[in-house]
């Protein structure tokens, strides 16, 4: 791979250490926060299961982005993701579990607007809906296994230890299945918008061909990785244990219903049997992990009506609503300097 590709994509790789620091890490913050699995343990299934999830199952949410917004210059897209990736790691410094998504989302309208290009209202409708679907959707899903789990509970009516041991295995499974389901929606927002720009000429291993997109997937996933083992362990302390206290059981419940939710927005197989059925398509839209496990857990405060840490809560929509506009303002911004003074080809 020549080495002006790497600089380029730089900026995806940035953005991939991002997401590893803030996002993916949310899928054992629970786990992590009750003390039911080692930060060390989390960190290695989740990395791997993200490289799975995005070389395997990365494509299809990838193309609601390009709907968005078709950023056709490498030199725009390396502006685009240097934005996202910037605004994600001023939040991640804040500690605040934003959304990548949120990110890209904002700094491809800024492409669109320095560009002049337009940005489809459908198609931001569909995204911004995901939004609040997604953290609605993981509170109900969670009130619904919670219910289900307990009745399970006091039916077999396990031994102490016994209960501990099934719980731990649950995080754990529930953990790998989330990090991959996570790995597939999310990859999109590391390096989607790279795929139309990026000369990439398929290589072959082992008999099996790998094209561009799924080089650059298994490039962000990497970069997820270290992010998840560098910087993740005080985004998992925020979302796992500063909102409500969580006994064992419910962290496994917060977790499944994350792992569920980002599965749902995920699976092109999913959304073509609601389709074959007459149901309207799944929106194959990259959600956030944060959002997603939040949701969980006010569902969870609500239903068990537990005090919940308003002022944290407070600071996590925050971060939600400023973040796409944080992120447009500074892709704008970064395209004009690129053009202006680094004289590269951004449209």
């Amino acid at each position: 791979m020549d080495i002006a590709i790497w600089i380029f994509l730089s900026s995806g790789l940035f953005l991939g250490w991002s997401l590893g620091a803030n996002d993916a890490a949310n899928v054992f913050g629970t786990a992590v926060g009750s003390k039911m699995v080692k930060f060390s343990t989390a960190a290695l299934i989740c990395s791997v299961m993200v490289i799975l999830g995005a070389v395997i199952s990365g494509a299809g949410a990838s193309h609601t982005l390009g709907s968005l917004g078709k950023v056709s210059a490498i030199g725009g897209a390396f502006t685009v993701a240097l934005s996202a990736a910037t605004t994600v790691y001023f939040m991640t410094k804040s500690g605040l579990p934003v959304s990548t998504g949120q990110a890209i989302v904002g700094a491809i309208i800024g492409w669109n607007l320095f560009s002049g290009m337009a940005t489809d209202p459908q198609v931001l409708t569909k995204i911004i809906s995901t939004w609040v679907m997604c953290p609605i959707l993981a509170a109900v899903t969670a009130v619904l296994l919670y219910k289900f789990i307990t009745q399970l509970i006091n039916r077999l009516r396990p031994g102490l230890f016994q209960l501990d041991k099934w719980t731990r295995i649950g995080l754990i499974t529930a953990g790998a299945f989330g990090s991959y389901s996570l790995g597939a929606n999310n990859i999109a927002n590391v390096m989607g918008v790279f795929v139309p720009s990026t000369p990439l000429d398929p290589i072959s291993l082992f008999n099996v061909e790998f094209n561009a997109t799924m080089q650059l997937f298994f490039i962000g996933a990497v970069a997820i990785s270290v992010g998840v083992f560098t910087y993740s362990k005080k985004v998992m302390m925020t979302v796992g244990d500063n909102l409500i206290s969580m006994t064992p059981v419910t962290a496994w419940v917060v977790v499944m219903a994350h792992s569920i939710v980002l599965f749902i927005f995920s699976s092109q197989s999913l959304s073509n049997a609601f389709v074959s059925i007459g149901l309207p398509s799944i929106p194959l839209v990259p959600v956030s992990s944060s959002q997603a496990v939040i949701g969980a857990v006010i569902g969870i405060a609500l239903l068990k009506r537990l005090p919940l840490q308003w002022k944290v809560l407070g600071r996590v929509v925050t971060g939600w609503i400023i973040t796409p506009v944080l992120s447009a303002i500074a892709c704008f911004i970064g395209l004009f300097i690129v053009q202006n003074l680094f004289n590269q080809t951004v449209i």
